[in-house]
């Protein structure tokens, strides 16, 4: 499989002008790569070869090649005399060889093939190129092999990453997603999966510790938890992963060292309570951050993780990182949504003689909150407004649109004693001029009680559905009139009015089309079951009647918001108390 493409790391002695030539030279090399300069100091390093040496680039950046990493079999200090690289080196000359070793940074040395040329960088100073790979001949006859690990075949991982994909980003749920990424890599990659992962505070939480014992995984809660901060300089491996720099293998021997900090201790005590003999260890890095760490490790299946395992575990991260970071920003969005909720959605006023109840549910797949909205509330004159109203979306935008929308409504109708068509013009042409919403739709109305005791309702349409007026007895009624066109559109023509008697006992309905719209079915269709609904749920208490006809009526493939007022007049005309004029 090609070495996948990371981030290549540059020190400060890197020159400018060069950094964009060397970035796309060595990240295009699948081997360990370095570029030193006229002094044999190594200016850059790519990812493969942090990998390869186990060292951060800037423990290499800055440092002379030779004194840093070329030794004999027995990891001793390389004379410069027995060094062909270096003398290819001072020659500026092409050339390669194998059978030599590097040191690592833990201590061990690397058998290694290597290739030296000048590389051009276009500026004054001269430039050389290392580009290097384990020698698997070499290290065959440097020391005994461990035991074989079972290895994927091609298929197999291309399979994996193409399940990786699939299952990671169908879901907008960080605990979810942790549940999948354990599952696909257990018991395939290893028999444990430590999962780290770094919070919106920049602390680090282990969220995972699964064991697979066969098929089965089980959860180690007992070893989750808080963990110590992750130190700036530390060359361990999961501080390394933790700051992003590089993967890295590890085993008990990695811990067997002084700690460096309290989460080299954490790590160590992992290692040794779940007796892992072998751990690759990647950073869990999205395009914006890293946002934790992967720990795959063998305690019960033999054989070593090698460097030929990183890339496999690399592209599993990143999908991993892709699905956390869209669950991160979709539970922040939401968070704000239910607190934009919380301040948009009115609190319902007391009427006497009425009965009013109100449901907003969110679209299924978006945030808590979107373009539809009712409103009501006490006008100046006594009467009472009411509206539902849709602002194209459903997402924060939406939301924010609706809330101006609904705003300057309620000031226009308080200000103004006019009819509801009046004040509508008014909004449409506000919305026009001083909001970014493209279109909404609106029914506005104002409901009084008159001199007989009887509830008059007067309202406009902006292009929305009609409201239902459902008597007691279950008969049933659009009102159709007083229809409009939307907001938004900027005509300018006039607006009509329209109004009725409501009558005792009856029930009024106005609500938004995601109680309607269905995929696939007309939008009579969808009156139509909301008219049936409503009309058998007539005798219902208002609660009872809601809820249940919000069941039965809502589409189940519904994507969209949905708001619901629902009014219900007094069973017979209300007396009034007598003022002695009379």
């Amino acid at each position: 499989m090609a070495e996948p493409e990371r981030a290549e790391s540059f020190g400060p002695s890197t020159p400018g002008a060069a950094d964009s030539l060397w970035a796309g030279a060595l990240a295009a090399i699948g081997a360990g790569a370095y570029v030193v300069d006229d002094k044999g100091c190594i200016v850059a390093v790519n990812a493969r070869a942090e990998q390869l040496l186990r060292r951060a680039a800037e423990d290499m950046v800055g440092r002379d090649a030779h004194d840093l990493l070329h030794r004999d079999a027995r990891g001793q200090t390389l004379p410069t005399s027995r060094c062909g690289m270096r003398q290819a080196f001072h020659a500026r000359r092409t050339e390669q060889a194998r059978g030599e070793w590097f040191a690592r940074g833990d201590g061990s040395v690397l058998p290694v093939s290597w290739l030296i040329t000048p590389f051009d960088t276009g500026g004054p100073e001269p430039a050389t190129l290392v580009v290097f790979h384990c020698d698997q001949q070499a290290a065959g006859t440097a020391a005994p092999q461990e035991p074989a690990a079972e290895r994927l075949t091609e298929l197999e991982r291309l399979a994996l990453l193409a399940e990786t994909t699939t299952r990671l980003t169908s879901t907008l749920d960080v605990d979810e997603a942790l549940g999948r990424l354990v599952a696909l890599v257990l018991p395939r990659l290893g028999d444990w999966a430590v999962v780290d992962l770094i919070t919106e505070r920049d602390e680090v939480w282990r969220s995972a510790v699964v064991h697979a014992d066969g098929d089965t995984l089980v959860h180690h809660e007992e070893l989750q938890g808080p963990m110590p901060p992750v130190p700036e300089t530390s060359p361990m491996p999961l501080s390394r992963a933790l700051r992003g720099v590089a993967s890295t293998l590890a085993g008990p021997e990695t811990y067997q060292r002084e700690p460096d900090s309290g989460i080299a201790v954490e790590q160590g005590r992992l290692f040794k309570t779940t007796g892992i003999h072998s751990a690759a260890i990647v950073p869990i890095r999205s395009t914006r951050e890293v946002l934790g760490a992967l720990t795959l490790g063998r305690a019960d299946k033999p054989g070593d993780y090698t460097d030929a395992d990183l890339p496999l575990i690399e592209d599993i991260a990143r999908r991993a990182a892709l699905a956390l970071d869209n669950a991160r920003l979709y539970q922040r969005q939401r968070k704000v949504a239910e607190t934009m909720q919380n301040h948009l959605l009115p609190q319902l006023p007391r009427l006497p003689g009425l009965r009013m109840i109100a449901r907003y549910l969110p679209a299924p797949d978006a945030s808590q909150v979107g373009g539809d909205w009712y409103d009501a509330f006490r006008l100046a004159d006594g009467a009472t407004a009411l509206a539902v109203g849709d602002v194209v979306g459903h997402d924060l935008e939406a939301a924010a649109g609706m809330a101006q929308v609904r705003n300057m409504l309620r000031a226009y109708a308080w200000a103004q004693q006019e009819p509801p068509s009046r004040i509508v013009e008014r909004l449409d042409e506000a919305v026009t001029h001083i909001t970014t919403v493209p279109m909404a739709t609106l029914v506005f109305a104002r409901i009084e009680e008159a001199d007989d005791g009887h509830w008059e309702l007067r309202w406009t349409n902006a292009g929305h559905p009609p409201p239902l007026l459902v008597s007691h007895d279950g008969l049933t009624r659009y009102l159709q009139d007083g229809h409009g066109i939307l907001l938004g559109t900027g005509s300018g023509k006039p607006r009509p009015d329209a109004s009725t008697v409501l009558p005792p006992g009856s029930t009024l309905l106005l609500y938004t089309d995601g109680l309607i719209e269905a995929a696939g079915h007309s939008l009579d269709e969808g009156l139509e079951r909301l008219r049936q609904h409503a009309a058998a749920l007539a005798h219902r208490p208002m609660a009872a009647f809601t809820d249940e006809l919000l069941r039965r009526v809502r589409p189940t493939e519904n994507d969209d918001d949905v708001a619901l007022l629902v009014l219900r007049t007094p069973a017979g005309p209300r007396e009034r108390p007598a003022t002695g004029l009379e």
